[in-house]
């Protein structure tokens, strides 16, 4: 289970879980518009000190953090290789062919690499700490107003939210048919890339027809409840923004102020 946080919800009483996801969802609009201005180290490890100091206040350990960026890291290493050796400008380190080490490519490198990793884990606190429901009720009720406009919105929300809680779901049925194969004597590991992209394909057709299964089971069982759309419908779970949202959200123009500040 922790080899992909995303789409994971982990059950709590800490200050995270009972924010209004409105306020969560707005935050994080915020981190990711504020966090292209941490283009220095000053500036990154206010923002490093304020993803930990969440971290703390979730009461998840961090341990879980590092396990559920390990399917992450080829994608972020491989982008940090690139500007690491193709950046130019300032000191040059060491130079061979096309690839160079400068001092400017070492600054880009890290401060890629930080933001990579700071908005994977603020993102996965995001679904961490809120369900897909309600998730699912503070998006639509963010695209509320677009309703006039005929966007359907309510669809979008629970498209949202079915795609968030199949995630874990995929994997943990991508996991069952790999080991099923591997009892089979396929090794994934062997081969040239030509021979291990041909092993995925007996991953992909069973995970295809189990996906489409579940879909169909999921729009029978949906019909059979009388589901008819969000138009009419009354809400189960009422959202409530309360003083400690309103503090969350001074907290991140606080943030983005003194970022705005201290940036190069």
């Amino acid at each position: 289970m922790d080899k992909l946080i995303l789409g994971r919800y982990i059950p709590g009483n800490s200050l995270l879980h009972r924010l209004d996801p409105r306020s969560k969802l707005l935050a994080m609009f915020l981190f990711l518009l504020v966090i292209f201005w941490a283009n220095n180290l000053v500036t990154n490890l206010v923002l490093i000190g304020f993803v930990f100091g969440l971290i703390g206040l979730s009461s998840i350990k961090f341990s879980f953090f590092l396990n559920g960026l390990k399917p992450m890291i080829g994608i972020i290493l491989f982008t940090t290789f690139f500007q690491l050796f193709f950046t130019g400008g300032g000191r040059i380190y060491w130079q061979f062919w096309i690839f160079q080490l400068t001092e400017h490519g070492v600054t880009q490198a890290a401060i890629i690499f930080a933001r990579f990793v700071l908005i994977i884990i603020f993102s996965t606190l995001l679904t961490l700490t809120t369900t897909p429901l309600s998730l699912a009720d503070g998006i639509e009720s963010g695209l509320a107003p677009l309703a006039r406009f005929k966007v359907p919105v309510h669809e979008i929300g629970l498209m949202l939210s079915m795609s968030l809680r199949f995630v874990p779901t995929l994997m943990d049925d991508t996991t069952r048919i790999m080991n099923a194969q591997r009892a089979r004597g396929v090794d994934f590991g062997e081969g040239n890339l030509i021979q291990k992209v041909k092993s995925v394909i007996p991953i992909l057709i069973p995970l295809f027809a189990s996906s489409f299964k579940r879909a169909y089971a999921l729009a029978t069982a949906m019909e059979a409840r009388g589901y008819q759309g969000g138009e009419g419908r009354t809400k189960y779970r009422v959202l409530k923004w309360t003083y400690l949202d309103s503090l969350a959200i001074l907290v991140m123009l606080g943030i983005s102020a003194v970022l705005f500040i201290l940036k190069s």
